[in-house]
């Protein structure tokens, strides 16, 4: 059977998350797993879909960068659906798809994946300077916490006896962050 993973790295990236679970359909996923997590996150659908997948099954992304951070994390699941007699397919490099069945597709995905995290690393190094300058100004204050400007309406939905799942689905938070809300952390 053939599966999906699209994922976004916050919950405002409504659109992108629904192009890439459109893209996964056409490509045949009859069950597609979504989540907003950033890659460096826990990205629990993630697990939960690894977990499912079985012989003969297909894991397909539309880009690698959904799936893994770097080459490391990449070839760990590759590794772990090898074992588990599962292909990945990438769906969108330029037009072609890498298919771990083959030993091209192999080649293909390793050579693009040290790519991948060469050019976030270029990407990092050329933003340090600019973040630098702005935390001297007093400009860089990093990402506002979402959950936490929302802990009043956690902590009453909470009260209400409103489920922590229940919590997170409706104010489009993780769970994770309804428990460091309720925490106070």
């Amino acid at each position: 059977m053939k599966y999906g993973y699209a994922r976004t790295s916050t919950d405002d990236q409504v659109a992108g998350l629904a192009a890439q679970v459109d893209a996964l359909e056409k490509a045949g996923a009859r069950k597609v797993y979504k989540e907003h997590s950033s890659a460096v996150a826990n990205r629990e659908q993630l697990d939960r879909l690894i977990e499912r997948l079985d012989d003969g099954d297909t894991l397909m992304v539309t880009k690698m960068d959904r799936l893994a951070r770097n080459v490391r994390q990449l070839l760990t699941i590759v590794e772990e659906l090898d074992a588990r007699s599962v292909a990945l397919r990438i769906l969108d490099f330029n037009g072609d798809t890498v298919d771990t069945k083959t030993p091209t597709g192999k080649l293909m995905l390793q050579m693009l994946g040290a790519f991948a995290e060469f050019e976030r690393a270029m990407m990092l190094e050329r933003q340090r300077p600019g973040i630098e300058a702005a935390k001297a100004e007093g400009k860089h204050k990093g990402r506002k916490p979402t959950a936490m400007n929302q802990r009043a309406r956690i902590k009453t939905m909470d009260a209400e006896g409103v489920t922590r799942a229940l919590i997170a689905e409706k104010l489009g938070i993780s769970e994770r962050s309804v428990y460091r809300a309720l925490a106070g952390i």
